[in-house]
């Protein structure tokens, strides 16, 4: 009885698979395009020839196919790569002393839901008076080609001048005198990028690989046209026994409800279904009786091994796929995008390098238009963290004198960078606490960065729609440029929250030890909120005052361990505090940044001052300003034991 089953199953696998063979076997000529074959088919083709939604026609002895209801010649068909060229039939030939019109306006690369959506080109565009300005977001396939009217001349290397062959150039162009026919490639292209007096009357698109040499070259751009576009389609023939659509799901490709002749109906991944017809083509018979129990105990030692390597590979490309989906919800950022072959010119490969944090490695670089920039390369640790996206959302939407500029990003694989304005005189802790060959700043200069510190600080906290906290306020992030005007920097740690949120929520305690706002780890203090940056901006005040940090053990008396403390004592009794090679004026200065220090650091949130108020205070006279309370006897580290 077994053995009649066994041979029933090996008689009903022979039969599949003959008829599977059946149909990879058809083949047929239209044209230039020899040996169609399976997925694809004509439509003079019998029935049991290709896939029906893979259909080609054969007009006039050439090869169509029909994309969203519009015709395109086929000019070659690449099995081994899954690859399909096609041309818009208006671009197909072309002269040396003019350039050819498309049939068809496409603000995407031609396709249908057949063909994979991954390699295709995105193209997003509005109307405006001028015309249709665009914005393109392209994949290293395909590329658009722009055709370009101005009323002026244009002097960019982007636009190469041109006329239009045949009477179309009369649908889409002037003829006035001032009219003016360009034409330039799309890639990278943005809104900005549009020349004035200038607007997009068609597109069309090309590959990639049909374009070399000088990308300003009429002649190159005109053989990129002629070359065509491409289109990759799924490996259906692994599923040419399903009854129903095979798509892709993961790393490979589902058969929905293929079914064998016994009416069996599986939902098997058709990779394994294909390694089954191979493996029953060459050994069915008696042999197969013999390697069925091994073979299917290797079947799925096979698949638990490639389930768990798909598993791994899904949890870490979840994580890049967070990013990239962010980025694409933000549309409104201001940042532009890099690739990471951008970023190596811009660097000149990384040669120089400027610094090394705990989030990546800043290096120096240079803009196309000439601007240096300061690049910061994620360490590997951090490309799929939060920090990235913390430090994009929040950034990319500030414009402010006294906070960093983030000029562009690159998210590529798992290559996260940051590229920002340079900061020639780099950060203020190598101002701060005098250093061998670095020039001392001026008691003034010291102030003034104060100032533009505080008024940075209170522009996140009530200049935006959304209220910022920084959560990591210390002397590393404060970057100086050539004037030495501070700006805020490093926004990893940062947080968005609404601004009539006065208590926020954290899950864990963040920013750097000596700069962290007691409530951080004591909740009986009160909530947090934007007054724990008012708290670190406090403590950075009181170095910037003291030039010395806040905690020192190895002070000559006990009492100047903990520096706000003695300060505190010092005004409390009415001394002044003796800073050396000062005049008046200097210890003015001195003694306003140290008042507004101690307010700033007092232990209980609601006892802090607003960053409005900070700026008021220190711009104000000192003789007005009052002495806080006393902040507290010592600071205490995390365990709540006195230091």
């Amino acid at each position: 009885m077994i053995l009649a089953r066994l041979w029933i199953v090996i008689f009903v696998t022979s039969t599949t698979i003959v008829k599977a063979q059946n149909i990879t076997q058809c083949a047929s000529s239209c044209g230039d395009i020899h040996d169609i074959s399976f997925p694809f088919r004509l439509k003079a083709d019998p029935l049991n020839c290709g896939d029906s939604r893979f259909e080609l026609d054969c007009l006039k002895n050439r090869t169509v196919i029909s994309l969203n209801s519009k015709r395109y010649y086929v000019l070659e068909i690449d099995y081994r790569e899954f690859l399909i060229r096609a041309i818009d039939p208006g671009l197909e030939h072309y002269k040396r002393n003019c350039t050819s019109f498309p049939d068809y306006f496409n603000t995407s690369v031609p396709s249908t839901s057949t063909f994979a959506r991954d390699l295709t080109v995105e193209l997003l565009y509005r109307k405006s008076t001028s015309g249709t300005i665009i914005d393109v977001k392209h994949h290293d396939r395909n590329i658009p080609i722009i055709y370009v009217n101005c009323l002026a001349l244009v002097n960019s290397s982007r636009y190469v001048e041109t006329t239009f062959c045949g009477s179309q150039n009369k649908t889409y162009f002037s003829n006035s005198s001032q009219s003016h026919s360009y034409i330039a490639i799309g890639q990278d292209m943005s809104v900005s990028d549009l020349a004035e007096n200038c607007s997009v009357e068609m597109v069309a698109w090309a590959s990639a690989r049909g374009l070399s040499g000088d990308n300003t070259s009429l002649s190159n751009i005109q053989a990129a046209l002629a070359y065509g576009f491409e289109l990759s389609w799924k490996r259906t023939y692994f599923c040419r026994e399903c009854e129903g659509y095979c798509y892709a799901e993961g790393d490979g490709f589902v058969c929905h409800r293929c079914k064998l002749n016994s009416g069996i109906k599986l939902r098997i991944p058709c990779s394994v279904h294909h390694f089954f017809d191979l493996i029953y083509t060459r050994f069915y018979g008696g042999i197969v009786l013999i390697l069925i129990p091994p073979f299917r105990f290797l079947c799925g030692f096979i698949f638990l091994i490639a389930l768990v390597v798909y598993k791994l590979r899904r949890r870490h490309l979840s994580e890049y796929q967070a990013i990239e989906e962010f980025l694409q919800i933000q549309s409104n950022l201001v940042p532009i995008k890099y690739s990471y072959s951008e970023l190596k010119k811009m660097t000149n490969n990384f040669k120089e390098k400027l610094g090394e944090g705990a989030y990546g490695t800043v290096f120096k670089g240079k803009l196309r238009s000439g601007p240096f920039v300061a690049l910061k390369m994620m360490h590997k640790s951090m490309t799929s963290g939060q920090e990235f996206i913390s430090e994009v959302s929040t950034i990319g939407r500030i414009h402010h004198v006294n906070v960093v500029q983030l000029v562009g990003f690159c998210v590529e694989g798992s290559k996260r960078a940051l590229v920002y304005e340079l900061m020639p005189n780099g950060s203020l802790d190598k101002y701060i606490f005098l250093q061998e060959g670095i020039v001392s700043l001026s008691c003034k200069q010291m102030f003034e960065i104060s100032v533009g510190v505080a008024r940075g600080i209170d522009y996140l906290h009530r200049g935006c729609d959304m209220q910022i906290l920084h959560f990591d306020i210390k002397p590393h992030n404060i970057l100086l440029d050539e004037n030495f005007n501070p700006k805020l920097s490093d926004f990893g740690l940062a947080k968005l929250y609404p601004t009539d949120d006065s208590i926020v929520s954290l899950t864990a305690a963040r920013g750097t030890m000596g700069f962290m706002a007691p409530e951080l780890f004591y909740k009986n203090i009160g909530g947090v909120s934007y007054k724990a940056d008012v708290y670190s901006y406090g403590m950075l005040l009181m170095e910037m005052a003291g030039r010395r940090k806040n905690m020192n053990p190895f002070a000559d008396h006990l009492s100047q361990i903990y520096f706000p403390t003695w300060v505190y004592d010092q005004f409390n009794e009415g001394n002044d505090i003796e800073m050396q090679n000062e005049d008046d004026e200097d210890r003015r200065m001195v003694k306003k940044m140290m008042i507004a220090a101690l307010w700033c650091i007092q232990m209980k949130p609601a006892e802090r001052p607003a960053m409005s108020k900070v700026v008021e205070m220190l711009e104000g006279e000192v003789q007005l300003l009052q002495m806080p309370p006393r902040p507290f006897t010592a600071p205490c580290n995390i365990a709540g034991e006195v230091i």
